[in-house]
């Protein structure tokens, strides 16, 4: 590699950590400031006037937004919450709106990187596929993300995998605020519909109604001190029973139909009701509750949250209605708020209390453990796939199509010798599989490889590598791949010689032109070598710009016509189509001049295609000493004049194989034909 490539990779290396870290402190903050964030809230909820937003950090992070004291709903990000990435590896920002419905109150994109969505779609495409998630039920449920679905919009052609993840991202967020904020219960809640007829006993068996019981010889104990000593005995000092009565199995046959109508109609959203029902000489109520407005004797313990019922909380059940109940002296519903997740376990506590005579106090705590048992529960909604995985599962004959393409070609490259030796044969392989890496891999499947990606690439790993963003993309994923393994097997010949789209399209168009008559341009060797300057210097300056604006750096990549010749199928603005045809007519008279002078996607391969560890292409001492056919035929003039063939411009054609296996062109073979028996040539 000449010096100066060799400095200026040096110095774009030196600059990479500063710039990535300015990168991730630009991602992060996406509505920070106070006047933006009002301005966002106005729009997403469309309302005006005093609106007051707050940021909570905590948990699943966002901002509350109210008006005059009333809750209009939350915002989160989706980079901050889903970490959504785009196809170019870098955050994909949008900013989501949930209303207290659990419903998506609307969408405002803020950031991307997409190189489909910067050139090639309107800004007015994006805001209006952004606006049509305004009105989506986050409770319905969503089996396939990628499929059309009559309450969202579809996936916009020509960037499918980019909104795909937009969507994903924004169902994926809203659906994450809407649980933490208690709007809609996590998979696995409470049956609040289905209903079987039971009894007491079968209540207990079930596991509805938990059971815990303090004898009066237990409350002495725990109570000793005591100004008034508790007497000893196997009566109940506390005999409680206490569980959730949401499931109409559960609160119907406990309650009756009447109370438990009363119970379920005073919840509010994400609120449940709690039975607790006891006998024995102490009370779970007391009496100082209707002084305070607090049942001071009763908590609810759930992880860090614990929770004192008040006065408004409490209803009184005079009856239980169950069969076979017994006589109980107090029976109390009490509301608890979303905080507490009736899905996971909590603890009911009930605190017994007597003066001492030094004036002090001393208490005890009877305590009852409660979890939802299973056959209350609502099955659990199966996890979401991963968006990538359903993405290969919908393009299933796409990769197919790859793979067959790849084991052809690699058994085309593995049997070279034989068919080097075969001319007619090696030129039908190579004229049908050009066409169909065209048509099929190019212009069917939009299999076109790019340098946008080996950025992306190279700014995953030194920021935060994730498999899921390069396997978005099936088609490109089984690419890189193959030319990942062979840069070490072939060099970079493998893709640019056989599987770049643009490429194959350069080659056949050049092979018409001669068949025409179209004169070619022998570029001399000393220009030939120095232009190549041209496309390192691209790579480099592509690569670099990336990390102070990947906007720019995807502007600068417009040096490659893949996305108008192969993606877009010349469906541009006219300046980008001009382009696409001047470099194809100097391809007609220059084979692969693109290839040659001006591609970075080849200059970024040719770098670690110096990792080769096989040489299959094979040479004779008399190559470039006594014959150069091999060099004046060579399609990109990647064969010296002393008969070397240079790695980094090989395009791995085997037209040079197929010379020296050819009697009647290499000279060498010719000699020997004519030579006597047994004389050396």
């Amino acid at each position: 590699m000449p010096l100066a490539i060799r400095l200026i990779l040096l110095v774009c290396l030196c600059m990479l950590p500063l710039s990535a870290r300015a990168e991730g402190v630009q991602a992060a903050e996406a509505i920070a400031p106070a006047d933006p964030a009002l301005s966002v809230a106005r729009q997403l909820f469309g309302q005006e006037g005093n609106l007051v937003i707050a940021r909570e950090a905590g948990g699943v992070p966002g901002w509350r937004v109210s008006k005059d004291g009333a809750l209009l709903g939350f915002i989160g990000s989706t980079w901050e919450i889903a970490g959504s990435t785009g196809y170019s590896g870098r955050p994909l920002d949008v900013l989501v709106a949930v209303t207290p419905q659990a419903k998506i109150a609307g969408a405002m994109l803020i950031r991307h990187d997409e190189p489909v969505l910067t050139l090639g779609i309107s800004d007015d495409d994006i805001r209006r596929y952004v606006d049509g998630f305004a009105g989506v039920d986050l409770a319905a449920p969503r089996p396939d993300i990628l499929k059309p679905q009559d309450d969202l919009p579809d996936v916009i052609a020509r960037a499918t995998v980019s909104t795909g993840v937009i969507r994903d991202g924004i169902l994926r967020t809203a659906r994450t605020l809407a649980i933490a904020r208690g709007l809609i219960a996590e998979g696995g809640g409470i049956d609040r519909t289905g209903y079987t007829p039971a009894d007491w006993n079968g209540l207990l068996a079930s596991g509805a109604l938990v059971h815990t019981r303090m004898s009066m010889t237990e409350a002495a104990q725990a109570l000793a001190g005591a100004v008034v000593p508790v007497t000893p005995g196997d009566g109940a000092f506390l005999d409680l029973y206490v569980g959730l009565v949401d499931p109409p199995t559960v609160g119907r046959n406990l309650l009756g139909q009447q109370v438990f109508t009363q119970a379920m109609g005073a919840l509010g959203t994400g609120e449940s009701a709690l039975a607790v029902i006891s006998s024995g000489l102490h009370s779970h109520r007391g009496t100082e509750w209707k002084q305070s407005g607090r049942f001071e004797r009763l908590a609810v313990v759930q992880g860090s949250t614990r929770h004192v019922p008040l006065a408004g909380d409490y209803i009184l059940v005079k009856k239980l209605a169950a069969q076979g109940a017994p006589e109980m002296k107090e029976a109390s519903l009490f509301r608890l708020p979303k905080t507490i997740d009736p899905a996971k376990p909590f603890r009911v506590e009930v605190l017994a209390a007597r003066p001492k005579s030094d004036g002090g106090e001393v208490s005890t705590v009877i305590a009852a453990e409660y979890a939802l048992p299973d056959a209350f529960r609502l099955d659990p909604p199966p996890a979401p796939e991963p968006l990538w995985r359903s993405i290969w599962m919908a393009k299933k004959v796409e990769t197919a199509i790859v793979a067959a393409m790849l084991v052809v070609l690699t058994l085309i490259l593995f049997a070279q010798e034989a068919i080097t030796c075969r001319a007619k044969l090696w030129r039908w392989l190579r004229i049908s599989f050009l066409t169909v890496t065209l048509v099929v891999l190019g212009w069917g499947l939009n299999g076109q490889l790019s340098v946008v990606q080996v950025v992306a690439f190279v700014h995953s790993l030194l920021t935060q590598f994730r498999w899921e963003t390069f396997l978005i993309e099936p088609v490109i994923f089984l690419l890189w791949g193959f030319v990942a393994l062979g840069l070490l097997f072939w060099g970079r010949g493998v893709y640019c010689g056989w599987l770049c789209p643009f490429g194959a399209l350069q080659e056949l168009l050049n092979n018409l032109a001669q068949k025409l008559g179209v004169k070619q341009i022998a570029v001399p060797q000393a220009l030939h070598e120095r232009l190549w300057v041209i496309k390192y210097t691209l790579f480099v300056g592509i690569l670099a710009l990336s990390f102070y604006s990947m906007h720019d750096a995807l502007v600068l990549a417009e040096v490659e016509p893949f996305k108008t010749a192969i993606s877009m199928r010349m469906m541009r603005a006219w300046p980008f189509v001009a382009f696409v045809l001047a470099l194809l007519l100097a391809g007609l008279f220059i084979e692969r001049f693109f290839c040659r002078y001006l591609c970075p996607l080849g200059a970024g391969l040719a770098i670690p295609a110096k990792l080769k560890i096989f040489d299959w292409l094979k040479r004779r001492p008399q190559c470039g000493r006594e014959c150069r056919l091999c060099e004046t035929k060579c399609t990109v003039g990647a064969i010296d004049p002393l008969g070397r063939i240079n790695v980094n411009e090989c395009v791995l054609c085997l037209r040079c194989q197929v010379i020296m296996n050819d009697a009647a062109l290499c000279p060498v073979l010719k000699r020997r034909a004519r030579a006597p028996e047994g004389v050396a040539t």
